[in-house]
């Protein structure tokens, strides 16, 4: 009989317990955990202000510049506690976030932005350019951009522009935050393929933050939600995708059809997990 914890994925990311603070005074989050397996795609779920963004920047160590801190808990990468690294220094051991709202530099070409993100590389000039070509095989459409000044492209292309700076820093695990906000429908399906497929052929995992529930659990492995700084669920994609209250109040849908979004709102005060 195979040993189960052994044929399990080893655990990259580990978050214990964490509680962060803003200001001193405004408790965001409120002792959450989670785990992100070598390989896998986790989805981190929850509407706005639930503190997605935050649980984030808490991993990669982005809460200073704006006056929030971990105060409880713990982060680790690999068995080792990263919360107090430097952002660079945790670039280096494989972890980089890529921010909610596309941020590229503007006035650079697509190209030079992509570029960019291999400044903490010391592997040469030969491998930066072959893994430049691996984005573009990921990224058609950023090759046929590549002269274009980044401020000039569509959203969906700047978007495609952050994972691939992200991409050219050789990560082990990406932190996605955001990635369907503000783009169509079949923009963000084709996103979030691009994504299973630099999982599957890069072995880069990641943790992505997101809105939308549907598609986000149709593309991860597992997943948490999180209410008002606290994980109320979590479990295998599949298992979340099929359980009525997830469904009811995420998915829209009921065992009497589909629920309208003021209907959804009104049933939020009685979710079964925050009774």
């Amino acid at each position: 009989m195979p040993d189960s914890a052994a044929d399990a994925p080893e655990l990259l990311l580990e978050v214990n317990n964490i509680e962060v603070i803003y200001n001193h005074v405004i408790l965001v989050l409120k002792g959450v955990s989670l785990s992100v397996p070598q390989g896998g795609i986790t989805a981190l779920l929850g509407g706005n202000g639930a503190g997605k963004t935050t649980t984030l920047k808490a991993i990669s160590n982005l809460l200073r510049s704006e006056r929030g801190e971990v105060t409880k808990g713990s982060v680790k990468y690999k068995g080792e506690a990263v919360q107090n690294l430097d952002p660079a220094r945790l670039v280096r051991k494989g972890v980089i976030q890529v921010m909610e709202g596309r941020h590229c530099f503007e006035h650079l070409t697509v190209e030079d932005n992509l570029r960019t993100g291999a400044y903490t590389r010391t592997d040469g000039k030969g491998a930066i350019e072959a893994d430049l070509e691996m984005v573009y095989s990921y990224f058609p459409r950023l090759k046929e951009r590549r002269k274009s000044q980044a401020g000039y492209t569509s959203g969906g292309e700047q978007q495609m522009c952050a994972i691939g700076r992200a991409l050219m820093s050789r990560p082990e695990t990406i932190l996605l935050d955001e990635p369907s906000m503000g783009l169509a429908p079949q923009l963000v399906e084709q996103i979030f393929e691009i994504v299973k497929a630099v999982n599957e052929g890069e072995g880069v995992s990641f943790l992505l933050a997101e809105q939308n529930t549907n598609v986000a659990l149709r593309f991860a492995h597992f997943g948490y939600i999180l209410e008002s700084g606290r994980v109320v669920m979590d479990g295998p994609a599949a298992e979340l995708r099929e359980n009525p209250d997830v469904k009811e109040f995420y998915l829209g849908m009921s065992d009497q059809g589909r629920k309208s979004f003021r209907d959804v709102r009104s049933y939020r005060r009685r979710k079964r997990w925050l009774s």
